[in-house]
């Protein structure tokens, strides 16, 4: 296990360069802080990780154009499409990668301290050795990680949290208990060439109305079983999936100011603003003119809890 010595690993989040490539949010509790992280920039970033605490990645929403992502331990990764896809890098481990977005990548980071005072002692958090894992799939885990992203977004009791917290570490005790070739594929999930020719024929067409059926068809199956297959592969239904690249789509149209609002929805493949309006708002929780003014002014200071 690398040495977890002060002087190698101190870093208490996820670094990227260029910094202002993101809107990032924050919010701490006893033993855990949770990150989300929003890019609203469509260009080519770094980052990397390194530190004392355990971190667990729920990418929500990522594509690239090119790039690749290496964690110790594990051999490099160039995946393209990872949407749905959970990465866990044990505390000492160094995670560092670079993409060039194909559209705005949304993820949650999970900083979780190997010594936390909330998990009760018979877990034996902090004696296990955890090993590290990259782009799999677990919706437990994942439905975990997206609770307490909820409770970033909109401040909860610390207790809740914190008994989240206790569901977190049980969680990645049993995934290190899975052997991990018994994970690398979800049962049931589309095949890689599947995942790449549906996630591609989805980007080129993302602004027309795409039939169940069109993209069953690129995946070789049913409508029955291609919707169940790509839920298991992407974490969400075709039709969502489909809808989130609309609107990263239009975000990094918002981010245009010579782009009107009316005219960023046309180009995402709304043909009415209310209907623009309405799907954007149930995607990034905000408007499109409540997103476009937050790129006025500089990133939100992180919040703080506990």
């Amino acid at each position: 296990m690398p040495n977890l010595s002060a002087a190698s690993a101190t870093a208490s989040a996820v670094d990227f360069f260029p910094t202002n490539i993101a809107k990032r949010q924050s919010a701490k509790w006893r033993g855990l802080k949770v990150e989300t992280f929003e890019v609203t920039h469509r260009e080519p970033f770094e980052y990397k990780f390194h530190g004392n605490h355990h971190l667990l990645i729920a990418a929500e929403v990522a594509s690239r154009e090119d790039g690749e992502t290496c964690v110790d331990g594990l051999p490099k990764s160039t995946l393209r499409e990872f949407s749905g896809k959970l990465t866990f890098i044990p505390a000492g481990y160094r995670f560092r990668g670079w993409q060039a977005p194909r559209v705005l990548t949304r993820s949650v980071f999970l900083y979780i301290d190997p010594n936390s005072p909330v998990v009760p002692p018979e877990v034996r958090f902090n004696e296990i050795e955890l090993k590290p894992r990259l782009f799999f799939p677990d919706r437990d885990l994942w439905e975990t990680a997206l609770k307490l992203k909820r409770a970033v977004e909109t401040p909860s009791e610390g207790l809740y949290a914190e008994a989240l917290e206790v569901v977190l570490a049980h969680e990645l005790v049993r995934l290190n208990n899975t052997p991990q070739e018994a994970r690398g594929v979800s049962k049931g999930g589309l095949a890689a060439w599947q995942k790449k020719r549906v996630a591609s024929y989805i980007d080129e067409h993302f602004a027309e109305e795409i039939p169940l059926l069109t993209l069953a068809q690129i995946a070789g199956l049913s409508p029955f079983h291609f919707s169940r297959a790509f839920k298991e592969s992407f974490g969400v239904p075709p039709h969502r999936y489909h809808l989130i690249s609309r609107i990263e789509r239009a975000k990094s149209l918002l981010a245009r100011p010579e782009i009107s609002v009316t005219e960023a929805g046309l180009r995402a493949g709304f043909s009415e603003t209310s209907s623009f309006s309405a799907a954007f708002r149930k995607i990034a929780r905000l408007t499109p003119s409540q997103y476009r003014r937050s790129l006025e002014w500089p990133p939100d200071e992180r919040l703080s809890q506990g």
